[in-house]
């Protein structure tokens, strides 16, 4: 028992390091210009043992793009005692921090795709529809349910968010700081006018 438990332990390691080099691999290059031989070449090892872990392209970008996702939600998750707009403050701090120091698994993230594959659609969308969760849970009463207006904008937000991210990355013309506050007007912005617009309907 003891023999397999560490050979499942070092098979599990041997995935989480060919998953690390698979967020270099993906964020360097699309899904269709990369070949199993590639990675294999990459990582040092046989296609036929790359298979053995993987059992085939699709499924390796699948488990690449988890892993960043995953990675990604545990390092923005904010302190739930703090109130709303220090919440929202800190999640994005932590939110452009990760951006920053993890921009490739960022990039694999955000730019995943492989045609109209339905799982990494259904990663990226968790993504989003968390973080817009988190947002949502700041602006609403406790117990409440955000007007559709409210709910579709933060929503839209996430989308600028991603989209101002990225150009921030590649541009670096604001810093950090300055992005963070441009971020938080944008969403203060983007509610008051749904709630306008709720209490107009």
């Amino acid at each position: 028992m003891a023999t397999a438990r560490r050979a499942r332990l070092s098979t599990d390691a041997r995935r989480e390091q060919l998953v690390d080099l698979g967020v270099e691999i993906f964020s360097e290059r699309p899904f269709d210009d990369v070949s199993i031989d590639d990675i294999a070449v990459a990582a040092g090892i046989s296609k036929g043992l790359l298979y053995h872990y993987f059992p085939s392209k699709r499924d390796f970008y699948v488990a690449v793009v988890r892993h960043s996702a995953d990675e990604m939600q545990a390092i923005t998750e904010t302190d739930p005692s703090l109130e709303p707009l220090e919440r929202l403050a800190d999640g994005l701090d932590r939110y452009l921090e990760y951006v920053a120091n993890h921009a490739r698994g960022f990039a694999t993230v955000l730019r995943a795709g492989i045609g109209s594959d339905p799982e990494v659609a259904a990663i990226v969308e968790g993504v989003r529809a968390a973080m817009a969760h988190r947002v949502l849970e700041d602006v609403t009463e406790a117990g409440g349910s955000p007007p559709a207006a409210v709910r579709i904008a933060v929503r839209g937000w996430v989308g600028f968010a991603e989209a101002a991210s990225l150009e921030w990355l590649e541009r670096g013309e604001l810093s950090r700081e300055e992005l963070r506050e441009l971020l938080i007007r944008a969403l203060t912005g983007a509610v008051a006018a749904a709630g306008e617009a709720s209490a107009a309907g």
